[in-house]
C-alpha cells in the first residue's frame, strides 16, 4: 500500500483508478492552488484509463485533449473509454471524464507497437545542471508570500521542479522574453512501466507551460491573482523513451497571446540530450476586471 505521508506515493495512489466496468474507471480528485481540480491530474488520469485498455506492447505516442469545465475537487471523476481503433500498428482510444452528469474533459490518445524508422532531432538547448539550481523549498519563499509559497510547495511535493530563471511571480512588472526553462523529476523512484512515466510527465506538463505567456507581460500569474485563467486544450507527442524519475529539461516559450488566450509550446529533453516529448497548450489568460 502507498505511504499516505509520502507525496509521490499519494500522487501514484491518486492516479491509480478503480475499474468499475470493462471500459469505465473512477478516480478521486483533489484541489490545487485554485478551487478546482488541477488539469494535469485529469489529463494523467484519463491517460491511465486509456492505457489500461491497450495491449502492454503498445506505447503512448500522442494525446490531444480539451478541458471543458472546471473539475470539482470534492467529487470523484468517472472516465469512460471508447475503443476507437485497434490496428496492426496503432491503437486509438477516446476518453470522456464526467462529474455531476456533465463532461469536464475529453482526451484522444494513440498508442503504437514499437518499430524501427528514420531518426533525427533538434539540438538540445543550453541549460545549467539541475543540481546547481535552488530547490522549490529554497526558491519559492524568496518570491512569494510565505502562505502562498507553502501551498505551492505542498501542491508540488511529489515533484522536484527547479526553475532555471526567475519565475513569473518573481519578476512582476518586468516584461521579458517569453521563454522559460525548468528541470523536473519525481521525488522518488518509479516502477519500470513505460505508461507510468508518460502519465507522470503528462501530470507535470500542465504545471508551468503558460509561464512564458506571463513573462511577456510582466504578470505574476494565478498564485498572485494578477491574471485569471485555465487550460483550454493540451497536446503531447512522445518521441523517445524517458524516465520521469530522472531529470528532464522542460524548455517552454509563447509565440502568441491574443483575445484572452495565450499559447505555450515546449520540448522536453532527457539529461543526455534526447528529445523525448513535444507539448503545445492554449489557455485562457485574462487580466482581472477592476
Amino acid at each position: 500500500m502507498p505511504d499516505a505521508h509520502d507525496p509521490l506515493d499519494a500522487l501514484l495512489d491518486l492516479l491509480d483508478l478503480e475499474r468499475i466496468e470493462r471500459d469505465i474507471f473512477r478516480g478521486e480528485s483533489r484541489s490545487a492552488l485554485v478551487p478546482r481540480v488541477f488539469g494535469g491530474q485529469v489529463a494523467a488520469q484519463a491517460l491511465v484509463a486509456a492505457g489500461r485498455t491497450v495491449p502492454e506492447d503498445r506505447l503512448a505516442h500522442s494525446l490531444h485533449a480539451y478541458f471543458l469545465r472546471a473539475g470539482d475537487p470534492g467529487a470523484p471523476i468517472v472516465y469512460t473509454v471508447d475503443r476507437i481503433r485497434d490496428g496492426r500498428s496503432f491503437t486509438t482510444r477516446r476518453v470522456v471524464a464526467v462529474q455531476h452528469g456533465q463532461p469536464i474533459f475529453h482526451l484522444s490518445a494513440s498508442f503504437q507497437a514499437y518499430e524501427e524508422g528514420l531518426d533525427h532531432q533538434s539540438d538540445m538547448p543550453a541549460a545549467p545542471d539541475p543540481e546547481s539550481l535552488p530547490t522549490p523549498a529554497e526558491m519559492l519563499p524568496r518570491h512569494l508570500p510565505r502562505e502562498v509559497a507553502d501551498r505551492l510547495i505542498e501542491a508540488r511535493a511529489a515533484v522536484d521542479l527547479r526553475y532555471v530563471d526567475v519565475p513569473p511571480w518573481g519578476s512582476v512588472g518586468q516584461p521579458r522574453e517569453p521563454r522559460s526553462q525548468v528541470w523536473f523529476r519525481t521525488n522518488g523512484k518509479l516502477a519500470d512501466d513505460p505508461l507510468l512515466h508518460v502519465v507522470l510527465a503528462t501530470y507535470v506538463s500542465d504545471m508551468t507551460l503558460l509561464d512564458s505567456v506571463l513573462l511577456a507581460h510582466g504578470r505574476g500569474g494565478w498564485a498572485l491573482g494578477d491574471v485569471v485563467g485555465a487550460s483550454l486544450d493540451h497536446a503531447m507527442w512522445f518521441h523517445r523513451p524517458f524516465r520521469a524519475d530522472e531529470w528532464l529539461l522542460y524548455d517552454q516559450e509563447s509565440p502568441s497571446a491574443s483575445a484572452g488566450r495565450g499559447l505555450g509550446q515546449a520540448r522536453i529533453w532527457t539529461r543526455d540530450g534526447k528529445l523525448a516529448i513535444s507539448v503545445i497548450q492554449e489557455g485562457v489568460v485574462r487580466v482581472p476586471r477592476s
